[in-house]
């Protein structure tokens, strides 16, 4: 190698020494376990607020089986993996690194690109199920310009409260996530002593609607990988993120099942499984003060997810800056240390969703996020095979073998949520997903062409040189002279 790379590796050296003395002073890291839990719940789930098309679609028997069985096909594995990739790779760049480390810069731009897309096409959702639930009270909001208002200036309310800091978000998550359960508990205690187990497992095969079905219960299901962006927030990231994943998943399931299995004791017929039905299943077990009560922890909710997800989006384009994939604009902070330029950006990619229904955004983020997703499972199995030895403080407890076998199911619904749209000649889904392909292959070589020429600046290393010391960043440092040994990255190349 030359003396340029020996220079960038002995300065990735210092700073993974610099990285680990400050990861002591847990007073600079504004995360700890319980506000990554609450963050980890409302980038998830943030209660059962948009389960009931999974009734509508498939039925009460397909809906009970698939939050008891998809768990543990998707949602378990993607939690290991995210435990184990975020704690060896913990900076805000999260999943990029993973695939950077594995296939180089380019597939890692696109796996930072195709997430930002599909988190911001995420969050347009929640501003939307917010109005389906107060338009119910408040009919005015249901079309014309106090809709478009009312989104713009909610838009524009949350988008503030994010750039006033994670230490904001994260204790604000906390609180929320109370008030969005609480309802659910009640509702929870009320109605199991009137527990109708035959309607749990009605069904009506012919009247299946698949693709809408797995899409529905797979947006309920994902973005476990999303609070991986956070990692340079986290304090003790080694211990926090394993306990802080493993106690969100017995959280998420939770509160989706037990509602369901209350709400479906009172109604089995979905017709009646509307987005905003568990304001009327409240109504129906503690009266209307309950219903009410549900009303208010959805809009709670949708405001809670909505800053979660603001909070990942936003920090996955200040990693990317910080690491030379993006212009050093979206790395600047501001003084309550946010990202500007990032948080600005994906609040304006969510306006630009505002105008779609609930199932339209579902179907058109899904097919992108399964991209996404496809290149994470790669890049894990990948690293486990070439780089064995890589620092993993949590190391998911299996073999090679067992993780690959772990990751078949989850692969398998990853690419029939590719296929549907094909099949089922949704014009629309498969223009967005090739305009995020297109894009995205057509940015990166455009930004690094405007970084070598000068045209914008950027900070720090470039992403290939990047991809040369990440290794080592994240490697125990080795004895001297070995330190200074040229990393392996590119041997095959």
């Amino acid at each position: 190698m030359h003396v340029e790379t020996d220079a960038l590796l002995e300065d990735a050296l210092n700073t993974a020494e610099n990285g680990r003395a400050a990861s002591s002073k847990t007073a600079l890291k504004p995360l700890s376990l319980l506000p990554l839990i609450a963050l980890i719940f409302y980038d998830v789930a943030g209660g059962p607020f948009g389960i009931e098309d999974a009734v509508s679609s498939g039925g009460p028997l397909l809906a009970v089986l698939g939050f008891m069985v998809l768990p543990i096909v998707w949602s378990v594995p993607e939690a290991l993996i995210t435990a184990e990739m975020a704690t060896t790779f913990p900076e805000n760049s999260g999943y990029v690194a993973w695939v950077t480390a594995a296939f180089g810069p380019f597939w890692g731009f696109q796996e930072g690109f195709w997430s930002w897309i599909s988190g911001v096409t995420d969050n347009a959702v929640y501003p939307v199920m917010l109005l389906t639930y107060l338009q119910e009270g408040v009919p005015v909001f249901k079309d014309g310009w106090p809709r478009m208002v009312f989104l713009v200036g909610l838009n524009l309310t949350l988008t503030y409260l994010n750039y006033r800091g994670l230490h904001v978000v994260g204790n604000a998550a906390i609180v929320m996530t109370g008030l969005t359960l609480a309802p659910f508990v009640i509702i929870t205690l009320l109605g199991l002593p009137h527990l109708k187990p035959a309607n749990l497992v009605k069904s009506d095969w012919s009247a299946v609607q698949w693709f809408p079905f797995f899409n529905v219960m797979f947006w309920n299901l994902n973005y476990w990988d999303s609070v991986s962006t956070l990692a340079g927030e986290v304090r003790n990231p080694g211990k926090t993120f394993p306990r802080a994943l493993a106690g969100a998943v017995v959280l998420v399931v939770a509160s989706y099942l037990l509602p369901l299995i209350v709400g479906l004791s009172y109604s089995a017929d979905a017709a009646d499984w509307d987005l905003g039905y568990f304001a009327v299943v409240g109504d129906r077990v503690g009266g209307r003060w309950l219903g009410w009560a549900v009303v208010g922890a959805a809009m709670v909710s949708q405001v809670g997810q909505f800053e979660a997800e603001m909070s990942t989006d936003s920090y996955l384009l200040h990693g990317m800056a910080e690491r030379g994939f993006l212009p050093a604009a979206f790395a600047r902070k501001s003084r309550h240390g946010t990202p500007t330029l990032a948080i600005a950006s994906s609040a304006l990619g969510v306006l630009a969703m505002a105008s779609f229904n609930f199932l339209e955004i579902v179907e058109l983020l899904n097919v992108v996020y399964c991209m996404a997703m496809l290149l994470e499972f790669a890049a894990f199995i990948w690293l486990r095979i070439k780089y064995p030895s890589l620092r993993r403080p949590y190391r998911v407890p299996l073999p090679l073998w067992g993780c690959a076998a772990m990751l078949l199911p989850a692969s398998a619904l990853l690419l029939i949520l590719l296929i549907g749209p094909i099949i089922q000649g949704k014009t629309s889904v498969i223009l967005f997903t090739a305009g995020a392909c297109v894009l995205g292959c057509t940015l990166y070589p455009l930004l690094q062409t405007a970084r070598s020429r000068g045209w914008m600046a950027f900070r720090g290393t470039s992403p290939r040189e990047f991809r040369e010391i990440l290794y080592s960043m994240y490697s125990p440092v080795p004895e001297a002279p070995a330190a200074t040994a040229p990393p392996t990255w590119l041997e095959n190349e």
